[in-house]
């Protein structure tokens, strides 16, 4: 199965998501949030999937009739795919939820390395693994990466790298084995973005590090295009990439990072 040739389109339809049925993992705040609230905009029926099932419910209350919220456990491939029977056939499925501690190597335990391999990591494969079983017409696969998964971070993220260079090389991976069912997949980096999951992060390294600990790292400064991300910045990125404006291609991940890795 080939992707269709839209030239014929209009810039209207092409961005349109009309009559698609989109999976939002993480989905109950933050980048997810953002990212149901755009995919919904362009006309898609939204499921967002979160840990926090009140929350997710919250957030679809809020966003409107088109968007549902259920529990998920992206660690857990029964809930993963029980997620996934909310629609009949799948057309976008994003791959957002991820964790982030800080823990310095030679403090890391197994369980902790683990953990963050199994959310970040296994966490993509399955969801993407569960989502082609349902794309039976074809459909796109987005992974929020991170800029993490080109460079180093900052000192305590070992297994928050690692997982997300594994989460890169699973997109490309993707891409190859899934094109002949018609599935486009893509990788959506953000630098940091002061959502509410990333600002506990923030604080909790920086009091791991104590009193001598230096100056904010330049993933939490101003980016060169001058202003620190949004969430919709990285929302809108995703559109794209959900939408047919994206239809030629597949393999990628986008930088959407202000510059920060230029």
């Amino acid at each position: 199965m080939s992707t269709a040739d839209v030239s014929d389109k209009s810039l209207t339809d092409l961005i349109s998501l009309s009559g698609r049925r989109a999976v939002v993992t993480g989905g109950a705040r933050g980048l997810g949030k953002a990212i149901a609230a755009r995919l919904a905009e362009a006309g898609a029926e939204v499921l967002i999937g979160d840990l926090d099932l009140g929350l997710a419910q919250a957030a679809a209350a809020e966003l409107g009739d088109q968007v549902t919220g259920t529990f998920l456990d992206v660690t857990d491939s029964a809930s993963v795919a029980a997620a996934a029977a909310h629609f009949d056939q799948l057309d976008i499925w994003i791959n957002n939820a991820g964790i982030f501690p800080s823990v310095p190597l030679l403090e890391m335990t197994d369980e902790t390395w683990d953990q963050v391999f199994a959310v970040n990591a296994r966490g993509t494969f399955a969801g993407a693994r569960e989502a082609a079983r349902r794309m039976t017409g074809g459909g796109v696969i987005v992974n929020i990466i991170s800029t993490a998964g080109f460079r180093a971070s900052a000192p305590g993220l070992a297994a928050y790298v690692g997982s997300k260079h594994a989460a890169r090389g699973l997109t490309r991976e993707l891409a190859v084995e899934l094109a002949p069912r018609g599935i486009r997949v893509l990788g959506v980096a953000p630098s940091f973005v002061p959502t509410e999951g990333n600002m506990a992060a923030a604080a909790a390294m920086m009091a791991a590090l104590g009193d001598d600990a230096p100056p904010p790292t330049p993933l939490m400064l101003n980016s060169p295009v001058g202003r620190v991300g949004v969430p919709d910045d990285i929302a809108r990125v995703v559109l794209f990439c959900a939408s047919d404006l994206s239809n030629f291609m597949t393999g990628s991940t986008l930088l959407a990072d202000g510059g920060d890795t230029a």
